[in-house]
């Protein structure tokens, strides 16, 4: 799928190279995941691929310049329901690469039968993301006061974010 210039495919085993390079600074960063610090590329990769998501890249430029997983955030009764993880590569920041991703999850989910897309923890000092998803249609219904500790600002507050994929797109 093309969007704004992006090329936004199934990641491979081939890309795992160009995905620890985009995963590795922010998980050592501590900032964003509630991933250990010091995840082995190994265990990285194994969770970024693991079953019920689905690993995409985007590439733009002849390079992977970012990559998501999209899948069922809770199996049973709540299956109807998507969830995804979104990084950027640092030098990509800014360019859109975000925004495309999280457009094509969102139409991917709907075809693939999701009714709704479900960010079950968005650190709330990750300022940029929190305003990519509000301006992709996704709402705060949730805070989990002091739920993520921070490197540098200590305890800070998680937020659930929310999107009805049934009603139309913002």
């Amino acid at each position: 799928m093309i969007k704004g210039g992006t090329v936004i495919r199934p990641a491979t085993s081939a890309d795992h190279d160009a995905i620890w390079d985009i995963l590795q600074p922010v998980y050592r960063a501590g900032e964003t995941y509630c991933i250990p610090r010091d995840i082995s590329r190994a265990d990285a990769l194994a969770d970024w691929f693991a079953a019920p998501f689905t690993a995409f890249v985007a590439e733009a430029e002849s390079r992977v310049l970012g990559t998501s997983h999209v899948g069922m955030n809770r199996p049973g009764p709540a299956s109807h329901v998507a969830n995804a993880s979104f990084a950027t590569h640092p030098d990509a920041r800014g360019r859109g690469i975000a925004r495309a991703l999280v457009g094509h999850a969102k139409d991917w989910a709907r075809e693939q039968g999701f009714r709704a897309m479900q960010f079950n923890f968005v650190v709330s000092t990750n300022a940029d993301a929190v305003h990519s998803w509000q301006k992709a249609g996704f709402d705060i219904v949730g805070r989990l006061p002091g739920a993520f500790l921070h490197p540098q600002h200590g305890y800070v507050d998680a937020l659930v974010m929310f999107h009805d994929l049934t009603g139309g797109d913002a």
